[in-house]
């Protein structure tokens, strides 16, 4: 900066608080003042922005200083939004020295610059070996890593790193979708061995993603392909939800349910926006995320008749890219399979059906409904497994019941119980006497 002979422009790409940090140690060691121009503050009219670049070159020239200029991010158009573009066209102008932060270099002509392009990487902590999975997994900053390493004792075990570092990773993420707190593990599951066996292997395959793709070579030459991506198929309260929460408790990861009201935007390229802020938050939590009831976002594509058809496509489009580069696992719930794009299936990894319980089953979802803590009065059953209903209702009942109980200071009856399966009968418009299975 202090020996060009052309105006020097220096573009800085990395992350936002790297590539800020270089551009002001840099304005400090060639003894250069800093000014920092908001982009998206800046003036539309051509006349007014011209007016106002020679004002700011003028005032750099008084004070000895360099311009920082932070380059917005990008939509997922190709072409650049209006304040990405006055941006870049006044640090084209500019005679001053300037400092351009972008999150990827800008493949632009700068007729007349002298163009030094540097890379911000800030040097991370070194971390002991027991840091060394959970820094494999989790993306976290410099700062943050620095912070986690001064507040673990020197000889934390892996476990501690992999909590610390995991927590550390997760912010970005809170802020955009449900964090699902949960402790059910494969043992609380009551599905067919062959589905267990199957959820089993997508844990493995997360488990050990990196040694196949990274260490083995399975991943090199394209991003496509790298994602792991299940479908989860079955009616509602057959165990999709809780069979997520078991996978991500077994690697001991968060798990993340995307919440469509938030994400679906009737605004023209707001979902793609929306989505891509989830999955780039996800990317550094290392988090599974939980796409609930997907076919209203992983829909089938239509036939383009109007402009709504164009982009609603291109959503569709847009998610396919994401979900099959995503690093970790995503994985979609849908009682309608028929719904979704047969793009996507393509893309699965896994399609792992739910089936409903057969009365076996039912028994044994039953038997797990009730802690070892609940006050129970004399049950059978063998008679509550003929009630015709899924998991999730049954857990319904059980809880429904044990309100009663506590409200009449007694135990958890027979008699409670079957009261509150005709109340979740009638809840669901069905008849107790016809679907009872002679509970009754």
């Amino acid at each position: 900066l202090r020996a060009a002979g052309a105006p020097a422009l220096v573009l800085v790409t990395g992350r936002e608080s790297a590539a800020r940090d270089l551009a002001l140690a840099v304005l400090d060691q060639a003894g250069l003042a800093a000014l920092a121009v908001e982009p998206a503050l800046w003036p539309s009219d051509a006349r007014e922005a011209a007016e106002c670049t020679r004002r700011l070159d003028r005032e750099a020239a008084l004070l000895g200083a360099g311009i920082a200029i932070a380059l917005p991010p990008t939509g997922e158009a190709a072409t650049p939004d209006a304040t990405q573009a006055a941006a870049l066209h006044l640090a084209a102008t500019l005679t001053s020295p300037v400092l351009l932060l972008a999150p990827r270099h800008e493949a632009l002509p700068w007729p007349g610059k002298q163009v030094v392009r540097v890379e911000a990487r800030p040097a991370a902590p070194v971390l002991p070996d027991a840091a060394a999975p959970a820094q494999a997994q989790f993306r976290v900053e410099p700062r943050a890593l620095q912070a986690v390493r001064s507040q673990l004792d020197a000889g934390a075990d892996r476990d501690a790193w992999w909590a610390a570092l995991r927590e550390a990773a997760r912010g970005g993420l809170d802020a955009l979708a449900q964090r699902i707190d949960s402790r059910t593990g494969f043992d609380d599951l009551v599905l067919p061995p062959p589905t267990l066996a199957v959820l089993h292997e997508i844990a493995a395959q997360l488990e050990h993603r990196r040694r196949v793709f990274d260490d083995w070579g399975f991943g090199d030459g394209t991003p496509r392909g790298l994602g792991l991506c299940a479908l989860f198929t079955g009616e509602s309260g057959t165990g999709k939800t809780l069979a997520a929460e078991a996978i991500a408790n077994a690697l001991a990861l968060d798990l993340y349910r995307i919440d469509l009201a938030l994400v679906v935007s009737k605004y023209i390229g707001e979902t793609e926006k929306n989505l891509k802020r989830v999955f780039d938050a996800a990317e550094a939590s290392g988090a599974v995320l939980l796409f609930d009831e997907a076919d209203a976002l992983f829909g089938k594509r239509s036939e383009v008749k109007d402009s709504h058809d164009r982009y609603a496509n291109i959503e569709v489009a847009y998610l396919l890219q994401r979900v099959e580069a995503y690093r970790g696992l995503a994985i979609l719930t849908t009682n309608l399979k028929g719904a979704l794009d047969r793009a996507f299936l393509r893309r699965l990894r896994f399609v792992v059906p739910f089936p409903f319980p057969d009365a076996a089953a039912r028994e044994a979802i039953w038997r797990r409904q009730f802690p070892r803590r609940a006050p129970l009065g004399e049950l059978d059953f063998g008679v509550l497994s003929r009630i015709h209903l899924p998991g999730g209702n049954i857990r319904a009942i059980a809880v429904n019941a044990a309100f009663a109980a506590a409200r009449r200071g007694s135990k958890i009856e027979q008699a409670l119980l079957m009261d509150a399966a005709r109340a979740e009968f009638a809840k669901l418009e069905r008849s107790f006497a016809r679907d009872g299975g002679g509970a009754a």
